[in-house]
């Protein structure tokens, strides 16, 4: 299945909940870097008040979510980026934004990049990722997943399967519209140290995943 594809055939919810366990990764200078997406957030568009898609809104700054699925929108707040993909067809600003992975590949460069910062502190949130990557700007914002050194891979075969997906209200939405702020469209693994928020008594001994 090609990215076009997997972002446009299900719902945003349906698509954001399914990318959890699957490896998320960048390319640098040749080293791949990345880990297992354990959290990531739906935002549905033009009637969901926490979207920057909003009634419609539209700018340079968030033309990436009205791009067809599949497309980068990477945003700023201050000196932070994160790291969104569109879903649904062209002008229906809908996306996902990966919000922690679990890393696997490139660790001592992601340290580096996180400036000596290890454990779940690595990537346990949306701007820490993008630190690990050494992403400071938005220069991949607009592009095509398959043309940049991002890779989501979409091979059923290398995914990892959560014992539980927990579907959550979203992290830091402004409580004024109380019906989308506790809509449950953050989707995470139960008990994986990596996600965001996760108590350290909440721990799973296997980061919550299935063993087979």
């Amino acid at each position: 299945m090609d990215y076009s594809t997997y972002f446009t055939n299900h719902s945003t919810d349906e698509i954001t909940k399914d990318l959890i366990g699957r490896p998320l990764t960048y390319t640098y200078k040749g080293e791949k870097l990345g880990g297992y997406i354990v959290e990531a957030e739906a935002y549905m568009g033009k009637d969901d008040r926490a979207a920057h898609s909003y009634n419609g809104r539209r700018s340079q700054a968030n033309e990436g979510l009205y791009r067809a699925g599949g497309t980068i929108y990477i945003y700023s707040q201050r000196q932070y980026f994160f790291f969104d993909v569109s879903c649904q067809e062209e002008n229906e600003p809908q996306g996902v934004l990966v919000r922690a992975i679990e890393p696997v590949w490139g660790l001592e460069t992601m340290k580096k990049n996180r400036n000596g910062k290890d454990g779940v502190l690595l990537t346990n949130g949306p701007a820490k990722m993008m630190q690990a990557f050494g992403i400071h700007s938005r220069h991949w914002d607009l592009h095509f997943l398959s043309d940049s050194p991002f890779t989501i891979d979409l091979n059923d075969n290398h995914k990892k399967i959560a014992q539980e997906i927990i579907a959550a209200p979203r992290v830091g939405i402004n409580q004024s519209d109380p019906i989308w702020a506790n809509k449950p469209l953050r989707y995470y693994v139960a008990g994986n140290p990596y996600v965001s928020d996760m108590k350290k008594r909440s721990y799973d001994k296997n980061n919550g995943w299935k063993t087979f």
